[in-house]
């Protein structure tokens, strides 16, 4: 799995079209750590450009299995419909697979289209998008509805998730359907909710998870550095996710 939260992500920009190599160009000065791929024929375009750059020349689907292993954020200046074809053929995991992101001809748009959440994808469009003056189309449900995203609370903590996928995706689905939710912080920070709109309603705060009643919520987070019994996890069933803040991270 790709961990994007302690180091700068790997990314290369790909350009195909002569518009596309236009963009990319203008956006190297800000971003000259990125790696720019464009085709051998726009090369000339790219001249003056303080990045690493690869001049392709044939297929580029050739080199897409090279791309998944070697940069964590790939970001296309082409149509959806061909990245789809491009990177189907490699899919894995949201575990493994890096953030892939679509930027239309004209720059008007910026979607992510794999590995938003685990793999960045939301934030690095986010990112582009103020780059290039563009709008960043995010999908992934707990953004749009600016809830809590499951798989990645706390990240940028240090917080470690402990969970089966099961229960990530089970919960989940409760915290964006809007159903009663219990989250119990009994250590690590507590500046994890960044956003600027108020913790969703269905979001219930405990102390201390011996306060919850349980039958009165579809799902819990917790956030914890208790051992938790198999007999727990079992009586849970798949409505449990538990956070590991690091040692000694303070309140």
């Amino acid at each position: 799995m790709n961990d994007h939260s302690s180091t700068s992500p790997r990314v290369a920009l790909v350009a195909i079209t002569k518009h596309g190599a236009a963009q990319v160009a203008a956006m190297a000065p800000h971003m000259a750590d990125a790696h720019i791929v464009v085709a051998q024929k726009f090369a000339h375009l790219m001249e003056g450009a303080p990045n690493n750059i690869s001049a392709y020349d044939g297929p580029l689907r050739a080199q897409m299995g090279q791309f998944f292993h070697d940069y964590d954020q790939i970001v296309f200046f082409v149509s959806l419909g061909a990245v789809v074809r491009l990177i189907a053929p490699h899919l894995k995991s949201k575990d493994e697979d890096p953030g892939i992101l679509v930027v239309d001809d004209a720059a008007q748009f910026v979607i992510p289209v794999l590995s938003g959440h685990v793999g960045g994808a939301n934030a690095y469009a986010e990112k582009l998008a103020g780059l290039l003056g563009a709008t960043a189309v995010l999908t992934t449900a707990s953004d749009v509805g600016k809830t809590i995203p499951v798989d990645i609370l706390g990240r940028e903590l240090g917080w470690q998730v402990e969970a089966p996928k099961i229960n990530i995706t089970r919960v989940s689905a409760h915290v964006v359907n809007e159903e009663p939710v219990a989250l119990v912080q009994e250590c690590g920070a507590r500046h994890w909710w960044t956003r600027p709109t108020p913790l969703p309603a269905n979001i219930h705060l405990f102390d201390r998870f011996e306060a919850v009643e349980r039958d009165k919520f579809a799902a819990l987070l917790w956030i914890t550095r208790r051992d938790i019994s198999a007999e727990l996890w079992h009586e849970l069933e798949e409505r449990l996710v538990v956070y590991r803040p690091p040692e000694g991270q303070q309140p």
